[in-house]
């Protein structure tokens, strides 16, 4: 389930707008509020909690306040975030900061009760690997509560790109039916998908661009044209982006898929292309015997 994102470049990206992202991530941080909602009322009470994706480290540190007991771990790939982070960990830190890769996770099997992770997957070139290390690194039973973008987001910025040019400027996200299927296929079971659509406008493409460069996500495909955009080319873009103005504003869509589900048990079935595989561990089977 490849995406076809350049790693390297997200996290350039990311790195780079660790200072102006918190002030700009106005979308993600109503997102994050309407994640951590689904929390409410459960009687989950973990001990370890992981935070993929941290940023800046917000959401780790509600986390942290809504399970004061717990060990909450913020991981990001890009180390400027998780220095920016610093400032909401506090002293003592009320969490950990640990750099790494959503599709590597630097942690032993059954590490964590819950995963949360607020619109990282869709930077990860494999979404498919990430899930698959999420359920490697929660213990059985656990929760993962995930958000991520969908194909919607951002249609209308990649409409006026396409008038100027066929090359990739906006990056292609997965389709909430292909995330659903990739959960069953990882061997999460009960899981369940919504979806939001967002619509945030602006002034012109130019307040958008800079808005989406403040947050780190610029174009990260791995096709996409690595010389810069041409002032004449670029006016072509804005242009093409006026079709789209409404009540003297334009609209950028974000369509925002919210996903839950729990980690597999031993034994349990996956899905996979073949039909459904159990693994058990090698002890469950030599207790059998005996």
């Amino acid at each position: 389930m490849s995406a076809g994102l350049d790693a390297r470049h997200v996290r350039h990206a990311f790195g780079r707008a660790a200072a102006t992202y918190e002030a700009h991530a106005v979308l993600q941080a109503e997102v994050a509020t309407r994640l951590l909602e689904r929390l409410d009322g459960t009687p989950l009470q973990p001990k370890r909690v992981l935070d993929v994706g941290s940023g800046p480290g917000i959401g780790a540190a509600a986390l942290r306040a809504r399970y004061p007991d717990a060990d909450v771990v913020a991981l990001d790939i890009a180390l400027p975030m998780l220095r920016a982070a610093a400032s909401h960990a506090g002293e003592p830190p009320a969490f950990i900061r640990v750099c790494g890769d959503a599709q590597a996770l630097p942690f032993a099997d059954a590490a964590f009760d819950l995963i949360y992770s607020n619109l990282c997957l869709q930077w990860c070139d494999d979404p498919g690997l990430a899930l698959a290390e999420f359920a490697r690194v929660l213990r059985p039973g656990g929760l993962l509560l995930f958000t991520t973008f969908g194909p919607a987001t951002l249609h209308e910025l990649r409409a006026a790109f396409a008038e100027a040019d066929a090359e990739p400027h906006v990056s292609r996200f997965v389709d909430m039916h292909d995330i659903g299927d990739a959960l069953l296929t990882t061997g999460f079971r009960d899981p369940v998908l919504e979806r939001d659509d967002f619509t945030l406008t602006y002034a012109d493409a130019f307040a958008l661009m800079r808005e989406l460069r403040a947050i780190g996500a610029t174009n990260a495909d791995a096709k996409r044209q690595r010389t810069l955009t041409g002032k004449a080319h670029l006016q072509r873009v804005v242009a093409a982006y006026e079709a789209f103005r409404s009540d003297g504003v334009l609209p950028a869509t974000y369509e925002v898929v919210y996903a839950q589900a729990f980690a597999p048990e031993p034994g349990q079935p996956r899905r996979t292309p073949g039909g459904e595989v159990a693994t058990f561990p090698i002890e469950r089977l030599r207790r059998s015997r005996r």
